[in-house]
This record gives structure tokens, sequence and C-alpha cells, in this order.
């Protein structure tokens, strides 16, 4: 199914140069797209690529207008921010051949009698939902999923196959929790008495904002008293964990592999590299953005750009540079008493002038 271009830019906005009337069936990447997509430029290095693109429209910003026109043979749509548009016209094109789930609830489903289930939501195979749970307007609960007791889904809300929702938990409106995502696990308390360790119950939520989406097989624990906040918005990519008592803020966004420790307070529209680690008990406030692979050990009190690991190298001159590293100290110690040893036989100097 397709749509014509006019029809996409009175939906999404953006200058159309060309012809309102062509017909594109989908987006696709430059080197991909043939004369039935269109496609987008959002990085400027990648202007001779698009010149030789066969997509019938391109997205461009205002900068990259101008040197695209004189040299590509199809419609131009013009916008601020070509990558932000490419998404929603993916979403677009998305929408067109969705399938829709049926409401109801499925006849391999266990639903107790108590819960509350909208008229509108799907409820698939082999569903669980326990006494007090909430199930919102329109929202879908894929196969094998488990909805604890009391637990709260909100409307158009979608739980991927298989997706554990424990008691107490509450996720907002329009929220997406992707297949083996747990929410809602003990928080790892445990107090040492003479060696032996001694569980803390963890008795608080978590609760979940609106908008919030969550990736394959991320966990986030309940708080111990307190509950684990993630507000609107937020972004958390596969395999992540967020412990217990955790506030993660407003838009911020996380990408695989992120581990996040107790009781950390991260602000709004953070970003956190791959594979970054928080420590707990730390603040991080608005808009700080931290590299790939880094280790946050203290807390971030300004905004900005952090990164904290060490540049690969070839493994003979990582050895090297270890040792330097260990005997740091060492060196340290000798370049004072260098500089103790030259003080004195300057200052000795100086009486003899």
């Amino acid at each position: 199914m397709g749509t014509r271009l006019g029809q996409l830019v009175e939906r999404l906005g953006g200058q159309l140069m060309g012809d309102a009337n062509l017909e594109v069936s989908g987006i696709a990447p430059l080197a991909d797209a043939s004369a039935s997509h269109i496609s987008f430029l959002s990085n400027s290095k990648l202007r001779a690529q698009a010149l030789q693109s066969q997509a019938a429209a391109l997205i461009v910003s205002a900068a990259d207008q101008a040197f695209i026109s004189a040299g590509f043979h199809g419609a131009l749509i013009v916008t601020n921010n070509p990558y932000v548009y490419f998404a929603r016209a993916a979403q677009y094109f998305e929408s067109l051949t969705a399938l829709v789930p049926q409401p109801g609830v499925h006849a391999s489903a266990v639903v107790a009698d108590d819960a509350q289930v909208a008229s509108s939501a799907h409820i698939g195979a082999r569903v669980v939902i326990e006494s007090g749970a909430v199930i919102g307007e329109h929202a879908v609960i894929d196969a094998g999923c488990y909805i604890g007791r009391a637990a709260v889904i909100g409307a158009e809300t979608h739980l991927f196959a298989n997706v554990t929702f424990h008691a107490g938990c509450v996720i907002g409106q329009r929220g997406i929790i992707h297949s083996g995502a747990v929410i809602g696990t003990d928080g790892f308390g445990f107090a040492n008495e003479g060696g032996v360790y001694i569980k803390i119950p963890q008795t608080g939520r978590v609760v979940i904002g609106d908008d919030v989406d969550i990736g394959a097989n991320t966990t986030i624990d309940r708080g111990a008293l307190a509950d684990t906040i993630i507000e609107d918005g937020v972004k958390l990519d596969n395999q992540i964990q967020i412990g217990h008592n955790c506030h993660i803020g407003a838009h911020t966004a996380m990408a695989g592999c992120v581990g996040v420790a107790g009781s950390a307070k991260i602000g709004k529209y953070c970003t956190f590299g791959g594979a970054a680690m928080v420590l707990g008990h730390l603040t991080i406030v608005d808009k700080v953005h931290v590299g790939s692979g880094s280790m946050v050990s203290r807390s971030i009190l300004e905004p900005g750009q952090y990164t904290g690991f060490y540049p690969l190298a070839k493994n003979s001159e990582w050895e090297k540079s270890a040792v330097i590293v260990r005997n740091l100290s060492a060196m340290r110690d000798k370049i004072r008493a260098l500089e103790k040893t030259i003080k004195t036989l300057t200052n000795q100097d100086e009486k003899t002038l």
C-alpha cells in the first residue's frame, strides 16, 4: 500500500519540491532505495551517495537542499530535522500495513475474577493476569505474559510475548515492553551478619510513566522501601539492568547493556552509550551524556559529555601501559624525592653564591 508525496507532506509537514501526486510505497536507506521509495539525508558527508540514490524522493535539510537539488533526479522534502522526519515517515508507512490485534481474551489465558480488563484490550494466549490487576483501553498483552496482582498496564501499552510484570508495578500510556523483559523483581538487598547475608524484603514498586520503551531482556528491580521510578519518555535498549530505588528522569535514553546500581538518581534528557556503568547512590544532573563503556564512579553535577574508558591498543602495548599505571605511585614518590633533592641543592647553591 502506497501514499502520495503530497499526502505525506500534508500529514508530517515540510516543504515539498516535486510532484505531489507521485506515489511511494515505503522508506529505505540511500543505497537500497528504488523508484518506489523515499529516503533521507541526515549526514552531509553522504551527499555524494544521495545524488546516486534511485529513490523517488529524498528528505533533506535546508542546508543540503541547494546542493542536492542541482543533481538529484527526484523530488525533495525539505525539513529542519531529516532524521526525525524519517522516523515519523517510517511510523506512518508501518501503520499502513500493521495488523491490529483484535480485542478480547484468548481462551487459554488465565484472568483473575477481580482483575479489570478493558473491553478494547487484547489478551493473548497463555497470559496470566493476577488478582486486582488493571489493563487499560486498547492495551495489547501478547502470548505468555505474566501480570502480577494489583499491577497496572496503561492505555495503548503493548507488552510483547513473555514479558513478566510483577505485583504492584505500574506503567502508563503508550508504553512498549519487549519480549523477555522483567519488571519488578526483587532488588539486590542484603545485610551482612558475621559473613552471613540476611535478605532485606523489597516492598517498593516499579512506577513507569507514559511513552516509555523497554528493550528485550531488560530488568528493572522494585524498590526496597520506596519505589523505583522511570519517568515519561525514557528509552531503554536491550539487556539493561536498573537497580532498586533508582530514579531515571524523563526522556533519558540508554543503549544496550547499560547497568545502573541501586539508588542512583539520573536526571532528564541524559544519554548513556552501550555498556556504560553507573555506581549506586550517585546523582547525575540533567543533560549529561556518558560515552560507551564508561564507568561513572562519582556524581556528575554539571551537564556535558563524559567519557571514561582506555583506548583500545595492541595487547603488548596495553601491558606496557598497565605496568606504568601500576607503578605510578612509586614513580610519584621518586619524583617528589627528586624535587626535594633539587630544592635542597638549589638552596645550597644560592647560599654559596
